[in-house]
């Protein structure tokens, strides 16, 4: 109960609202999906988060249903999941050294971060186990698979060995959360012919090792990716700035699955704004926001955007002529007044289409 003590108030200081964990009858529970226990739902006016079956009930945690946005109820979901992990009754049995060894690391991770901290260095104990004194490419990989289709350790270790062509160390996070540690050369494995940044290959690392796991593993997956770094020194912080990186990716990047954090300032800063600021700004730059729900102007505003403003090239994108382009952007210009080819008006309308991903209602 202590550890559930500490969530609760992590819970309560980020979203200033109260939470209450209590039993709900799993009749109850069940009245509206009954395939469907393990989803969160509302119930009496609240909305109740899924901790896990107690016998004949439901033990959940709950919220006056009105109070959180889509993106805090996901940043709950994936607290909550972090300390059902941790409350497991039995343990995941371990099938060979390498993954004893991992799940040792594992177990220290998760005890210094529920305690907030991210600066102790990994004990030689634990470092020595993989020899994780030299830089190695973190990437944390999420699993969007349903709770039947279990992936093991040997079978994914296996997997990305035979991707990296040689060996690597897999960290079982939480139980779709893995983080991998590569190895470093791979930054000086790039292809012939016009040089790439450590930037760029990275993404590339990410994209190919996406594909990989879709086609190979149990389906769909995220991964958020970082610099190399030295583990026995940096490993808590990596893990913390990943999370970060596929929370804030999935919350403000959703038609992308590779999310890197050097990617993500912006939505870093947006992120602790509260609801009725973010709505508050939409309200006064936007004037017409049920433009946006246009998917073709919301499109070519994004896509304008993300390609620095270039009519020629965001044309091309978009398989459409110049002059429609143009005419698009004009519209736009007519009915709110903001020109996003000059850049003032189009940093505006880039925070505005970041935040009405997190304010809008489906």
């Amino acid at each position: 109960m202590v550890q559930w003590d500490r969530i609760k108030q992590q819970l309560e200081q980020i979203l200033g609202t109260e939470f209450r964990r209590g039993r709900v009858p799993a009749a109850k529970w069940n009245l509206s999906v009954e395939s469907d226990a393990g989803k969160s739902r509302i119930l009496d006016g609240r909305y109740h988060f899924f901790l896990y079956k107690d016998g004949g009930h439901i033990q959940a945690v709950s919220v006056d249903e009105p109070m959180l946005t889509p993106s805090e109820k996901q940043l709950v979901e994936l607290m909550l999941e972090a300390y059902r992990t941790q409350e497991k009754r039995s343990v995941t049995p371990v099938h060979s050294e390498d993954e004893r060894k991992s799940h040792l690391i594992r177990t220290w991770i998760a005890q210094q971060l529920e305690q907030g901290i991210f600066d102790a260095e990994l004990p030689d104990t634990l470092a020595a186990n993989f020899a994780l004194y030299t830089p190695k490419i973190p990437l944390l990989v999420y699993g969007d698979y349903s709770d039947q289709r279990k992936a093991t350790y040997q079978d994914l270790k296996k997997l990305l060995e035979s991707f990296f062509d040689g060996e690597i160390v897999l960290i079982p996070l939480l139980d779709k959360e893995w983080l991998i540690l590569g190895p470093e050369s791979l930054l000086q494995e790039g292809g012939e012919g016009e040089e790439e940044t450590a930037e760029d290959m990275l993404a590339s690392l990410g994209d190919a090792l996406h594909e990989m796991l879709v086609t190979e593993w149990v389906g769909e997956c995220h991964i958020a990716v970082d610099y190399p770094l030295p583990p026995t020194k940096s490993l808590l912080a990596s893990v913390s700035k990943l999370r970060e990186a596929m929370t804030l990716g999935r919350t403000y990047r959703v038609a992308d699955n590779i999310h890197m954090p050097w990617r993500l300032q912006l939505e870093k800063l947006l992120h602790p704004i509260g609801e009725e600021q973010k709505q508050l700004f939409l309200e006064r730059v936007l004037k017409r926001m049920d433009l946006l729900k246009d998917v073709e102007m919301m499109t070519t505003l994004e896509q304008f955007i993300a390609l620095d403003c270039s009519v020629s090239d965001t044309a091309k994108k978009l398989f459409i002529h110049r002059n429609t382009l143009l005419y698009r952007l004009d519209k736009f210009k007519q009915e709110t007044g903001l020109d996003v080819r000059t850049f003032r008006h189009a940093v505006l309308v880039h925070v505005a289409l970041l935040l009405y991903k997190v304010t809008k209602r489906t």
